[in-house]
């Protein structure tokens, strides 16, 4: 499945991006740091972005 990802904001080593699945506005908050396997969708914005401020990376 691809998905087309858009309005990326960077918060910290987090990514969170916003994107269309089955007709449904969708967020995703997922870390960049090596060997971190953090990744979640979630249904706000607000979710996401909270998600990625409050974020520690066990790697």
């Amino acid at each position: 499945m691809h998905r087309r990802f858009h309005n990326i904001r960077r918060i910290g080593p987090v990514n969170v991006a916003s994107f269309n699945d089955r007709g449904k506005h969708r967020h995703l908050a997922a870390c960049t740091a090596p060997r971190c396997d953090f990744s979640a969708e979630y249904d706000s914005r607000a979710a996401a972005e909270l998600a990625a401020r409050t974020h520690r990376c066990s790697a």
